[in-house]
């Protein structure tokens, strides 16, 4: 029923803990994403946070750039299950305050908070506390000392700006990092992960930044952190658009289910529609795309409009539709049902025979 993966063989990598999610080694790959709203609003950060978990999101991160916020951030992670991973810019103190305050991961530049001692501090906590940090390199960001030497962004310049951080941890003997070397080229974002997986055991954090709308940023990510997933590397990762967050959630799952390497929910496998199709298979797709959002076991359904690919199709789904005039063949299983679905009614009997299939495997699970 299922094809196989093709992708490479994936990087060994060292196993940290992120809460309850385990990151690298042979830990499924993490969707992360990162609430937008202000974080001293704890309301509507906790609600955005609701609203991440309830399309599967693995870890949430909330960016805490000031005390105020450090004091919000214990508000919302005591209101959360979710892991949460605090974002941390220059100021040690704040981290020291999260740390202290339940957070499950540091995302900090250890380079960036200042001299050795208050670099030490904040690794002391981190391991008191028994939580992890994230080195975060950014394109846009490099140190001005590296943005001398290289001129502009390249592979290597991210790459000496990553090791300088990570030979901070090393020299403190704290080994339990993850670390992401993002750009919003998408060339570059990969060739410098490529060349940072030689270097560290730790997981890679993939992400392709700032990069864009939803429909560019969906397709630079897809073909960014594609061919690095195809190539075995990446631990975790997150898409970032300028979109409401719950969307790269489910561009990150998309991309996880295309490469087959984890699948969530409904996988639909629809046709493109010319003037053969017998029923509107775009307005199917979309409506039970968002009647089913609350599914998370994986399913093939196969939802085409005619009878030249439609039964090919459902033959390798779970659930198939082919089109016909009034009605439809329907599929279970690779098997032409007697019964045909009415074309007026099709999306309605599609979510009843989907939800019946859900209901079947989780009791046979």
């Amino acid at each position: 029923m299922h094809h196989q993966s093709t992708i490479r063989q994936r990087r060994l990598s060292r196993k940290i803990q992120v809460g309850t999610v385990a990151v690298g080694g042979d830990a499924p790959i993490s969707v992360q994403s990162m609430t937008n709203t202000s974080t001293c609003d704890v309301d509507a950060t906790v609600n955005q946070i609701l609203a991440l978990q309830r399309v599967g999101v693995d870890i949430v991160r909330v960016s805490v750039p000031t005390m105020d916020a450090a004091e919000a951030f214990k508000v919302i992670r005591q209101r959360v299950t979710l892991p949460v991973v605090a974002d941390i810019h220059f100021d040690y103190r704040i981290a020291l305050k999260v740390a202290e305050y339940g957070a499950d991961c540091l995302r900090i530049n250890p380079g960036n908070i200042g001299n050795e001692q208050r670099i030490r501090m904040v690794i002391d906590c981190a391991r008191d506390k028994n939580i992890p940090i994230r080195i975060g390199i950014n394109g846009g960001s490099l140190e001005r000392d590296i943005q001398e030497k290289y001129h502009e962004p390249t592979p290597q310049a991210l790459l000496e700006s990553a090791m300088r951080h990570v030979d901070i941890l090393d020299r403190n003997n704290f080994p339990d990092f993850k670390v992401s070397v993002k750009a919003s080229d998408v060339s570059l974002a990969v060739e410098s992960y490529r060349l940072l997986a030689r270097q560290i055991e730790q997981p890679l954090h993939l992400g392709i930044t700032e990069a864009g709308g939803l429909r560019a940023g969906a397709v630079k990510s897809a073909i960014g952190i594609g061919m690095m997933l195809a190539e075995g590397i990446g631990d975790t990762l997150r898409v970032s658009l300028a979109a409401d967050p719950v969307e790269e959630v489910k561009v990150g799952f998309d991309i996880l289910k295309s490469l087959r390497i984890r699948s969530r929910g409904i996988n639909f496998i629809a046709c493109p529609t010319c003037s053969r199709q017998e029923f509107d298979v775009i307005n199917a797709v979309n409506e039970l795309e968002q009647r089913l959002e609350d599914i998370i076991t994986p399913l093939d359904v196969s939802i085409i409009g005619c009878v030249v690919n439609g039964p090919g199709e459902a033959l390798i789904s779970s659930l198939g539709v082919a089109g016909g005039k009034n009605k439809s063949a329907f599929y279970r299983d690779g098997v032409r049902q007697k019964e045909r679905f009415s074309n007026e009614n099709i999306i309605e009997l599609l979510e009843q025979e989907i939800r019946q299939k859900v209901q079947t495997i989780r009791e046979t699970d």
